[in-house]
């Protein structure tokens, strides 16, 4: 959904379900014909008609999002890598019963999802050594999925070779860059000194046990060793113990928030160039009393650069930049609408991205 105060015309911050239209209609509950009748009838008759309501404040038409079992029971899941991938436990922590669509690349999964080849995505967001999956982040405003979910999944790294392999004789580590990064120290000290990337780990696995290298390991996860047929020589490898990925639950719709248990709410916006900008756009949360848990800054790609003249003899060239933010907040509270509806005043963009469960595991 986008709050915009530049075309297209802005919408309410409340999402609405128009997601998916396309795919799959939401589930009206209109009223009947003969009722419709009765009510126009009474007002012709000069008979007192209810009062007109904020549409604000009306409830939602039920998607096919909101009728889903929380098991994920019939549900595609894409999400990027091959078969033993990190992200595929992530989709299956966050739907157990759920039929996984592994995907080449991130964008691939978000195009399975607007292509209805796929029910969802678990993509990740973060990592708590690695930092943000930029990537991901510019492929949320490139797309118009909504956030209804979050995961999060300890990583576990294993060094991974093919049977009869000794860490001896290895030379060279194969991985997603970010598992090389999060495994550095631990691989030096075993004496690999050579890197190798790939797009994700258990893909490394699986190029490792096609080729029967016998120099090189790969640092995925035990369930791509049992898949790949491959040997672990070491597990827990990462640098630190405390190693968690947080993963979205991206769909065509969102889902309906709630109050009675602890939501986040994802958001993006810009901001005119000037002092204080930034500062008034965050005292719109601090006077509420909304707390931030993330913020993340990202050069705006369709207007990278922003000419300013500082009383200058040459003008000067800025980076214009766009800011997401998630909110300890549900949209269903009057509290977090009203701080976007006052962003909303002064902001040159803002688009909600989702408003979801916050995962307390």
């Amino acid at each position: 959904m986008v709050v915009s105060t530049s075309s297209p015309a802005p919408s309410p911050p409340i999402p609405t379900g128009g997601g998916g239209a396309r795919c799959r209609p939401p589930l009206t509950l209109s009223m009947p014909a003969r009722a419709s009748r009765r009510f126009v009838s009474a007002s012709a008759s000069g008979m007192p008609v209810p009062a007109s309501r904020d549409p604000i404040s009306l409830p939602r038409p039920l998607t096919s999002a909101d009728l889903m079992e929380p098991t994920g029971d019939g549900l595609k899941v894409a999400y990027q890598g091959c078969p033993g991938a990190y992200s595929e436990a992530a989709a299956k922590k966050a739907y157990p019963s759920c039929q996984t669509v592994p995907c080449e690349y991130f964008e691939t999964a978000f195009q399975a999802v607007e292509a209805c080849v796929a029910d969802r995505a678990v993509l990740p967001l973060e990592n708590s050594l690695g930092g943000s999956i930029h990537r991901n982040y510019d492929l949320l405003l490139r797309h118009r999925l909504h956030i209804v979910g979050e995961v999060r999944l300890a990583v576990r790294h294993c060094l991974l070779a093919n049977r009869g392999v000794k860490i001896e004789s290895l030379r060279s580590a194969m991985s997603h860059p970010q598992a090389l990064a999060q495994c550095e120290q631990t691989l030096t000290k075993l004496g690999i000194e050579h890197r190798e990337a790939v797009d994700d780990t258990a893909g490394a696995a699986k190029l490792i046990a096609e080729q029967k290298l016998q120099d090189t390991a790969a640092v995925a996860s035990s369930l791509a060793a049992e898949l790949y047929g491959l040997d672990i020589l070491a597990e827990n490898i990462q640098d630190d113990s405390d190693n968690v990925t947080r993963f979205m639950m991206l769909a065509r719709e969102p889902i309906i928030p709630r109050t009675d248990k602890p939501f986040k709410t994802s958001i993006v916006f810009s901001l005119e160039e000037g002092p204080g900008q930034l500062f008034k756009a965050l005292a719109v949360f601090a006077l509420r009393k909304i707390n931030l848990t993330k913020m993340e800054s990202r050069p705006h790609k369709k207007r990278p650069l922003r000419v300013a003249d500082d009383n200058c003899s040459v003008p000067l060239k800025h980076f214009d930049y766009l800011f997401y933010v998630d909110l300890e907040a549900s949209m269903a509270d009057p509290n977090a609408q009203n701080a976007l509806g006052n962003l909303k005043e002064f902001a040159t963009f803002l688009r909600v991205l989702g408003s979801y469960p916050t995962d307390v595991s």
